[in-house]
């Protein structure tokens, strides 16, 4: 199996997009074995000719006598997930928080679901991925994949929610957030947990840990990357690290190549 991992080359769609990878057979590898780590992204996975076996914290992708487009979505997930992928073809698109509000107009539906199989929001969306699947030039494929999505996204101006997104984001802490808004704390988590699928506390927590991650190549104290991730000190990131990874740190980035751009993966 190959994975190949690219971001959007649209302006417009980088906004939106955080990335998306193409799997496909290759003579070297015919599976794929994988953690993937809890983020932040609604996660939209396409696949031909498959079937999908789900257990506790555990997805096996094999391919199908009968012939499928298969397509699922993931919200949300706050332990580690393991992946087996199984001589299969597939696309996976990374959508930004609050960015499926732009693509999808009951967007909100899906968020109360953590995860959703059979997901087809749109009446050409599964026949345009079969041909997108089927594209063999990776450039074609890439370009008909973001025109695509470019032709549904819904313009509209930035509203209350990005400005809280962007908050938690630059480490206000949540009930300095909630009291800046006049809203109460219940209040304030109900209205987040609608818009974004998860609570804000959790949602801060995977934004710190997902901000170590990437501060981490250039930083090789666990001291100072917790000051430079927001975290209060090296005991709360270490706490942080066991919550979602089941490892400490020092295991996660021993094993994690922090210079690829798909660093959600532990392979």
């Amino acid at each position: 199996m190959k994975m190949e991992f690219y971001k959007p080359i649209n302006e417009v769609l980088q906004k939106y997009i955080a990335g998306y990878y193409f799997i496909t057979p290759s003579n070297a590898s015919k599976s794929l074995h994988y953690l993937t780590f809890p983020n932040n992204f609604f996660i939209v996975s396409v696949s031909k000719n498959i079937e999908i076996e789900t257990g506790n914290n555990k997805i096996t992708v094999r391919p199908s006598k009968v012939e499928n487009i298969i397509s699922n979505y993931v919200s949300r997930y706050i332990s580690p997930i393991e992946v087996n992928i199984e001589n299969v073809t597939e696309i996976t698109i990374y959508f930004k928080p609050l960015a499926i509000h732009y693509f999808f107009e009951d967007a909100q539906t899906l968020l109360q679901q953590k995860s959703g199989l059979a997901f087809n929001p749109f009446p050409d969306f599964t026949p345009i991925m079969k041909q997108i699947l089927e594209e063999p030039d990776r450039k074609v494929q890439q370009h008909n994949l973001e025109a695509y999505w470019i032709s549904k996204l819904k313009y509209k101006e930035s509203g209350l929610m990005e400005k809280i997104i962007a908050d938690i984001q630059s480490g206000f802490k949540i009930a300095d957030i909630a009291q800046n808004y006049n809203f109460s704390r219940q209040y304030f988590t109900r209205l987040f947990t609608k818009n974004i699928g998860k609570s804000p506390t959790e949602f801060y927590r995977i934004h710190r840990f997902r901000k170590a991650i990437s501060k981490q190549k250039a930083i090789n104290s666990l001291t100072e990357l917790s000051y430079e991730s927001l975290f209060y000190d090296q005991s709360h990131l270490i706490k942080d690290f066991k919550q979602l990874t089941h490892i400490n740190p020092n295991a996660f980035f021993k094993n994690v190549n922090t210079n690829k751009d798909n660093i959600w993966l532990f392979i």
